[in-house]
């Protein structure tokens, strides 16, 4: 009798996107290092073969298939407030903290060590963004510890590269896990609401310095990684706002009154856990002076939003991966479908959207490299931050709409790493301050201090001239700055006009004439071949022939 199962061949199905280096085999990202951190070559080659690696990725999505689960009590009803993972989780997170994805700038004393680190959390978050928001806020963290002498043991242990998932005390760990915990239910992004309450108990060393303890009170509605070994937070103390940080485990070793109320069903980030938690006499340190909490959260939050701004486009270009691979390794009609007409045009435009976002962003870590010594880095990055992060996290959602629709019903199955990309898309553009945060911080800082506009002015000063197309861009960027100033319903558009201005002068600096040429092309307002609402409507004077040329180039090679 034949046999009733095999009724087909199996046949023109597209390889996995595995067994490649996302970053010797990425032109655009090996080109940034070797400009600018050369000696960080290796530690990158190394974390790209992970992110290429088929076990890592089978990682990746064992990770979001098992949620975290939260335990409140041990077995013997004992409060114990943790959360328990799957294996894969822990795996993924050993080998972040072994390849120095959380703190590579704060370990090494070579040159333009945000810059390497960059490049680092860039391709890590090809790997699994859950685990991106532990190992952002651990980089971000080391700020606040260097500013408070008490915390100094923290600061030392945020360097270790050897993740341990334990509630031990801090002095006997390799290395921490470090969460924020910021938002209240009646306060979102407004953190002037804050109703948390902190009543000063006693100062009393700590590790051997001086620390000034409070008991606090109140409840957090989002708070990201709640097994970390500490947290930065904050609470009102007489009325003023002030920032505080939170071991879960005391010198003592008993466990810090930190109640989890329950993990938040999230629709993406399904790996990392997020909570509600609640404060009651909460022992916590005080950092910074009473009543500054904002100032002294928000000199974190640069770091955390570069890191935002560089893992959106760490997100775009793993969609682009797939998509590129799944186009070029399946025909239709007769050829690959990456050489389809209108694919090209559509995978052109994306690689050129995606290496826009990419080098923007690094311009963002170089500039933070250089904020203590360099008036102008230190000036313009107080713009082009927040201008980074909207641009990139918002335009993350339209990157994954194309690179599904590249897949095709393929890429709509849980199976195939496109759907948990999908999901994961709108996140950043949300987290660490929305679109329009981001857009206010830029009018914001534009107004207090109109010399981060000479800034702007000073770093794409020198290529005027070259391209008519730019010099079209600075002057529609002057007319949006001049309309915000006056209004603030003119400071989304403004601000998406200084992203693709420092998009366009980075290309032109940085990039091949193909992928400058055709950015400015279909970027630029105004000009004829100026593109359409969606991604592959690159107009005349682009052709097929360039966007092939585009494509070769953004082709992660094996």
């Amino acid at each position: 009798m034949p046999d009733t199962f095999t009724t087909h061949e199996v046949r023109n199905q597209a390889r996995p996107a595995t067994g490649f280096n996302a970053f010797t085999g990425d032109t655009v990202l090996r080109e940034a290092i070797a400009r600018e951190a050369p000696w960080a070559a290796d530690k990158c080659a190394a974390l790209g073969a992970m992110a290429g690696d088929e076990h890592v990725q089978e990682l990746a999505h064992l990770a979001n298939r098992h949620s975290p689960e939260l335990k409140t009590h041990d077995r013997f009803g004992n409060r114990i407030d943790w959360v328990e993972f799957h294996q894969s989780w822990h795996d993924l997170m050993s080998l972040a903290w072994k390849h120095e994805v959380p703190n590579l700038t704060w370990r090494t004393n070579q040159k333009n060590g945000h810059y390497a680190r960059a490049v680092l959390s860039y391709v890590w978050n090809q790997v699994e963004q859950g685990t991106g928001c532990p190992t952002g806020m651990a980089y971000a963290s080391y700020a606040g510890f260097e500013a408070e002498p008490a915390l100094g043991i923290w600061a030392e242990k945020v360097k270790g590269t050897e993740y341990e998932f334990s509630r031990r005390e801090v002095a006997d760990k390799p290395s921490v896990v470090i969460g924020y915990g910021m938002t209240e239910k009646q306060g979102g992004s407004d953190l002037r609401e804050t109703q948390t309450t902190a009543r000063f108990l006693h100062t009393e060393d700590y590790h051997g310095k001086p620390a000034h303890w409070y008991e606090l009170t109140g409840h957090k509605w989002f708070c990201s990684v709640p097994q970390s070994d500490g947290f930065f937070t904050l609470a009102k103390v007489d009325g003023g706002v002030t920032c505080f940080f939170l071991p879960r485990t005391l010198p003592d070793g008993s466990y810090n009154r930190f109640n989890i109320q329950r993990l938040k069903d999230k629709a993406g980030n399904r790996s990392n856990a997020s909570s509600e938690v609640e404060y009651n006499g909460t022992l916590a340190i005080r950092v910074g002076e009473e009543g500054k909490g904002i100032r002294e959260i928000l000199s974190h939050s640069h770091l955390t939003r570069l890191d935002f701004a560089i893992g959106s486009a760490g997100l775009m270009r793993q969609m682009l991966t797939l998509a590129m691979t799944h186009t070029s390794t399946r025909t239709a009609f007769g050829t690959s479908i990456a050489d389809r007409p209108m694919m090209t045009s559509v995978l052109a435009d994306m690689a050129v959207e995606t290496e826009a976002c990419t080098l923007m962003a690094l311009r963002v870590a170089k500039a933070t490299d250089r904020l203590a010594e360099d008036e102008h880095d230190r000036l313009l990055a107080r713009v082009a931050t927040p201008a980074a992060k909207y641009f990139n996290c918002s335009r993350v959602p339209a990157i994954a709409n194309e690179a599904l629709q590249c897949h095709g019903g393929n890429g709509f199955i849980e199976e195939n790493p496109m759907a948990r990309l999908y999901r994961e898309a709108p996140l950043n553009s949300i987290w660490e301050g929305t679109a329009n945060m981001m857009c206010m911080d830029v009018r914001r800082a534009m107004l207090k201090d109109p010399a981060t506009i000479d800034a702007l002015h000073d770093e794409v000063s020198p290529l005027k001239g070259d391209d008519d197309r730019f010099d079209a861009m600075i002057r529609h960027t002057d007319a949006l700055i001049g309309a915000a100033m006056e209004e603030e319903f003119y400071a989304r558009p403004m601000t998406e006009a200084v992203a693709r201005l420092l998009q366009g002068a980075e290309l032109l600096r940085a990039s091949t004439p193909e992928v400058a040429e055709t950015f400015l092309a279909t970027r630029t307002p105004g000009m004829p071949g100026a593109w359409g609402s969606h991604f592959g409507t690159l107009a005349q004077p682009v052709t097929q022939a360039t966007a092939k040329t585009i494509m070769d180039r953004a082709m992660i090679s094996a």
